[in-house]
């Protein structure tokens, strides 16, 4: 139980007295040091829990909610009204706060089951719209947040490959008492960059490689396209972009955006894929 106390609070000393027995105390924190100033806490609260449920971390965006409501209830009433009205100016003042683009919203509930499931690990039993509206009992391996959500898991009596399922069709999820042992050396990271998006096909993983035309290339040079991407400037001032992923629907869905200032290389079959659909009218790059 001492052991239990040191490692939950790190306000706790152990003295040990002149009859050598040893003794605990936890000590008064030292809130008034640790203060921040509450306009800046406030704005830091509030982008962080907006940004959190843009990304489908729900769970996060409401325990930063809450710490950002216990901290105005701890102000007077002016200066809270000051602090929100500070924040709410500076929320606006930041563009990159809200990102664009359509987003498919999470179920809180079945979000709190798959969190609780990554976090066993422990199986899950979900209703999946699809094929079959039957219970599968799955296991959780990460999640890949963007405009749609997918649970990366393993289904047992369909084999030990890597399934993506998208959190949007997930109808029903909890979290079972079975807990399981995860594949050896998996990494999140690593499984995500296999795709351009959240699309994996093992057939379509290939070296890609975009050409952007001189008047473009600075402009592309700001984009991290992919985790492991390599930039490469030509002579002419065109730029080179090397990545290795699969998605070439996804692919084509970008690079629509950017007109005819970039050509794809490889793969061949992408390159067909986008041919015909290069517009040259476009007013302005992304």
């Amino acid at each position: 139980m001492t052991d239990a106390l040191e490692l939950t609070f790190a306000n706790v000393t152990k003295q040990t007295g002149s009859d050598r027995r040893s003794y605990w105390k936890v000590d008064d924190p030292t809130i008034a040091q640790l203060q921040p100033h509450q306009e800046t806490a406030v704005e830091a609260l509030e982008i962080a829990s907006r940004r959190a449920k843009e990304e489908g971390r729900l769970r996060h965006a409401q325990a930063l909610e809450d710490t950002r409501n216990g901290l105005m209830l701890r102000l007077s009433a002016r200066d809270a009204k000051r602090a929100e009205t500070d924040a709410e100016a500076v929320l606006e003042a930041l563009g990159q706060v809200t990102r664009p683009g359509p987003r498919v919203p999470l179920n809180q509930k079945i979000a709190d089951a798959v969190t609780e499931g990554l976090r066993g690990p422990f199986r899950l039993e979900i209703i999946y719209s699809g094929r079959s509206d039957q219970a599968r009992t799955i296991e959780p391996y990460g999640l890949l947040l963007g405009p749609r959500s997918y649970l990366i898991a393993k289904q047992p009596d369909r084999g030990a490959e890597l399934l993506n399922f998208r959190m949007d069709r997930i109808q029903s999820a909890k979290c079972l008492d079975e807990w399981f042992i995860p594949e050896n050396g998996f990494s999140i990271e690593n499984y995500a960059a296999q795709a351009f998006g959240a699309y994996h096909d093992p057939d379509q993983l290939k070296e890609v490689v975009w050409r952007f035309k001189p008047e473009a290339a600075e402009r592309a040079s700001e984009f991290r396209f992919h985790p492991k991407q390599t930039l490469q400037y030509q002579a002419d001032g065109s730029l080179v972009v090397r990545f290795t992923a699969a998605g070439w629907l996804e692919m084509s869905w970008f690079l629509y955006e950017w007109g005819d200032a970039v050509e794809v290389i490889d793969p061949p079959e992408l390159r067909d894929f986008v041919q015909g659909y290069q517009r040259a009218d476009f007013p302005s790059l992304p």
